[in-house]
Order: C-alpha cells, then sequence, then structure tokens
C-alpha cells in the first residue's frame, strides 16, 4: 500500500490555516448577527422603544411556543405543514424532472408545449386557488396540489434548459461511437446536470413552503399557515411570530439536507 503523504509545504499549511480561519470568521458573525438582532429586539421590546403589542419579541415568542408544545398543538401544527411541503416538493421535483427529460427527447413535442410551460410560469399560481379548491375539494390535497404547481414548472424549465445546454460536441462523438439516446442520456446528459438538479432543490425548498402556506391561506383547519392566519385575525401577533420562527427553522433543515447533497453534486 502507498504511503500517505503528510509533508506539506509551509505555504500550503498558511493557505490552509487561512481558509479554516476564514471558515471560523463566517460561522462566528453568522451567530454574532443572530444573536445580535435577537437581543436588540428584546432590549427595544421591553424598554417600549416598539410596542410588543405589534411586534412581539423573542421572550414572548419562547413563552408562546412552550404554551403550545404544553398543549400538543405545536407537533401537531407543524407537522400538518411539514407532511404538506415534502410531499409537494417530492411530487413536484420528480414530475417536473420527468416532463424535462420527455421535453427534451423529443423536439416536436418541446417546440409544442414550450410556450405553455412559459405562460404558466408567469401565471400568478395564488389566481389558481379557487379553482383548485372545486378540482380536489378543500383541505390537504389541495395545498399539496397548488405546492406542486408552484414548484412543477421552475423544475421542467430549469431542466429543460439544463439539458440543452450539454455540449453538443460531445452528444455527436456518443453518436458517431453508435450510442443510443437513453445511453446519452444516461451517460452524458445525467451526470452533466447533476449540478442544475442541486439547483433545482435548492429552489423548490423555498417554493415548497411557499407553496404550502399559501395554499394553507386560502383553505385549512390545521398547519403553521393556518396559525399565522388565525393569529393576524385576532390580533395574537405572538401566535404569528411563534409559527414564523418554526417556518424558518424548518426551511432551514430542509435546506441544510439539500446542501449536504450539494457537496457532493453540486459545481465545483
Amino acid at each position: 500500500m502507498s504511503k500517505k503523504i503528510t509533508n506539506f509545504s509551509k505555504t500550503h499549511k498558511q493557505y490552509v490555516r487561512r481558509l479554516r480561519t476564514t471558515k471560523g470568521l463566517i460561522i462566528f458573525f453568522r451567530i454574532f448577527v443572530l444573536v445580535a438582532f435577537v437581543g436588540m429586539w428584546e432590549l427595544l421590546a421591553q424598554t417600549h422603544i416598539i410596542d410588543p403589542f405589534f411586534f412581539s419579541c423573542p421572550s414572548r415568542i419562547v413563552k408562546q411556543l412552550i404554551q403550545m408544545a404544553q398543549a400538543g398543538t405545536l407537533l401537531t401544527h407543524t407537522w400538518v405543514t411539514l407532511y404538506e411541503t415534502l410531499l409537494g416538493f417530492a411530487i413536484a421535483t420528480v414530475l417536473g424532472y420527468i416532463i424535462a427529460v420527455a421535453l427534451w427527447w423529443n423536439e416536436k413535442v418541446r417546440k409544442v408545449f414550450e410556450p405553455y410551460i412559459v405562460v404558466l410560469n408567469s401565471l400568478p399560481k395564488i389566481a389558481l386557488g379557487p379553482i383548485i379548491i372545486l378540482w380536489v375539494g378543500a383541505g390537504t390535497k389541495a395545498i399539496v396540489l397548488m405546492c406542486i404547481l408552484i414548484c412543477i414548472v421552475i423544475t421542467t424549465m430549469t431542466m429543460m434548459n439544463a439539458f440543452m445546454s450539454v455540449d453538443e460536441g460531445k452528444i455527436l462523438l456518443l453518436k458517431s461511437m453508435h450510442a443510443n439516446k437513453f445511453q446519452i442520456f444516461r451517460k452524458l446528459i445525467v451526470p452533466n446536470t447533476m449540478p442544475d438538479l442541486v439547483s433545482v432543490l435548492k429552489i423548490n425548498v423555498g417554493m415548497s413552503w411557499v407553496g404550502s402556506i399559501m395554499g394553507e391561506y386560502l383553505t385549512s383547519k390545521a398547519g403553521l399557515g393556518y396559525l399565522i392566519v388565525y393569529g393576524g385575525q385576532v390580533f395574537k401577533i405572538d401566535l404569528v411570530m411563534a409559527a414564523t420562527v418554526i417556518l424558518c427553522i424548518l426551511a432551514y433543515l430542509m435546506y441544510f439536507l439539500v446542501s449536504l447533497i450539494e457537496k457532493k453534486y453540486g459545481r465545483k
């Protein structure tokens, strides 16, 4: 077995040290900004420079979360929204990818449907809310469908453009070696567009949460979007902010999982 090289030049060690220092500083300032923001917010509320009734404050949000946890409603509402978001995210990403493959596979089909996809992408999805409710009824199905409609067009357009941008010379080379379309797709298109797929996943993380919350605004009896709407209606800003904090945490965790995939398949 070959021996592991452990002797590095002084310049290389300094470079690695600078990278570690920079990474540490970035993490420190990220935490510092968050702590400073929360601390300033609490201070302004406690000194009544801002009205806690309208702006709430971290201590009141924590108190609200504890009350919801004790009542057993926190996990219930969180799970409802998380389930709707993950389901819409998964279905939209898979279907969008399949549609993009179909459009890439057949040029005539792509030319026919591409203008309609562009129009659908520009259409405000909230306008389809009443129609969606009439189609599938109120509740989870309508919310998931709203989430799918928001994400699927973005997935389709992004992946289709990624497929089309693969070097034509490489495709011709494979064709000269008598590779069929499936082999070209599997050996060339898929590996070359993995970074684009990761980018789509990152975009869909945010858009799926937008879709599920938007759907819960229209029709829901449970979920974080429901809590935000209800809290606004009864002027319970603490409830609104508590639900928003949970949304931020869940969205960050979902984005973090995608970032782990990006480390392996993202652009170098």
